[in-house]
């Protein structure tokens, strides 16, 4: 049987990293899911103004310091991507690449979900598309596969597709040439739609069309909406109460996935606040 944690934490973002110390701090499990890198978005930072204390910090100080915070309350990161959390009443399974975790509460510090779903994403998700390479690549061994990378962290997952599908057409969505085995053909056009033909899938460019049996789309970041079945949003971003609460009981939401303003210092603030609201869900189901 899984271990069950008080509280997941999905995001190593400064949202995610201040929910899981305050947790901790709050003598609560925590399991913090995301990048030992923590955020790129911090780390390539020139220059930070306006973070209280740390006036003109670099990004690479700042993401250290978060390390060390880290450290100092013995709070771990385990690297694993998640592609789905499911309600499952009194607790949330939350399904990764390398394993089923399971939390009584849930915080997601996803951050922005950049730019739309591919026309027909949505509709085949589940049928032939999927979002983790790793889980579902036993399910393609011998066939036909796409994937659609949107950074040169999702060529690990291509290689090993590579290993089990017969064939596996990669399409970067990003400038840097990937660095790939040769059994890879790699298609510089992009993609504009998902569709399905004569039971196949095909990924649709300006150039033409490719026929395969499934297509992985590997994003860092997964619409919340299609994260977890049921959370209300408001466009790309989580629809959250004052106190970072979801539509899902025992379900809370911080940083840039809440929507604007895009700042630091909101990030951090916000997941204080979840952490403190999860805990006072967690304390509610005790007296219960």
């Amino acid at each position: 049987m899984s271990e069950r944690y008080d509280i997941a934490i999905v995001g190593t973002g400064p949202a995610g990293l201040s929910a899981a110390i305050t947790a901790k701090l709050r003598n609560k499990s925590v399991l913090l899911l995301g990048s030992r890198e923590l955020s790129p978005k911090v780390q390539k930072a020139h220059a930070i103004q306006n973070y209280l204390g740390l006036p003109n910090v670099a990004g690479d100080a700042l993401g250290e310091a978060f390390r060390r915070h880290l450290d100092a309350v013995g709070v771990a990161i385990t690297e694993d991507r998640i592609t789905a959390a499911y309600p499952m009443g009194d607790y949330y399974a939350l399904q990764g690449a390398e394993a089923i975790y399971e939390a009584t509460a849930l915080i997601l510090a996803t951050g922005m979900v950049p730019g739309k779903l591919l026309p027909g994403e949505s509709a085949l998700l589940g049928r032939g598309v999927s979002y983790c390479a790793t889980c579902d690549a036993p399910l393609y061994r011998g066939k036909r596969v796409a994937v659609i990378g949107y950074s040169a962290g999702e060529e690990r997952e291509a290689a090993f597709l590579a290993e089990l599908a017969a064939h596996v057409a990669y399409f970067p969505m990003y400038a840097d040439a990937p660095a790939l085995p040769d059994t890879v053909e790699i298609i510089s056009d992009r993609p504009t739609e998902i569709a399905e033909a004569d039971g196949q899938r095909q990924v649709v460019t300006a150039n033409g069309t490719h026929a395969v049996d499934g297509v992985f789309i590997l994003r860092d970041s997964i619409s919340p909406g299609q994260l977890v079945p049921g959370l209300a949003t408001d466009g790309n971003h989580v629809a959250v109460d004052r106190g970072m609460a979801t539509n899902l009981p025992g379900c809370f939401a911080c940083g840039d996935v809440t929507g604007l303003p895009y700042q630091y210092s909101k990030s951090a603030g916000e997941g204080n606040v979840a952490a403190l609201s999860a805990v006072a869900y967690l304390d509610r189901l005790k007296r219960a």
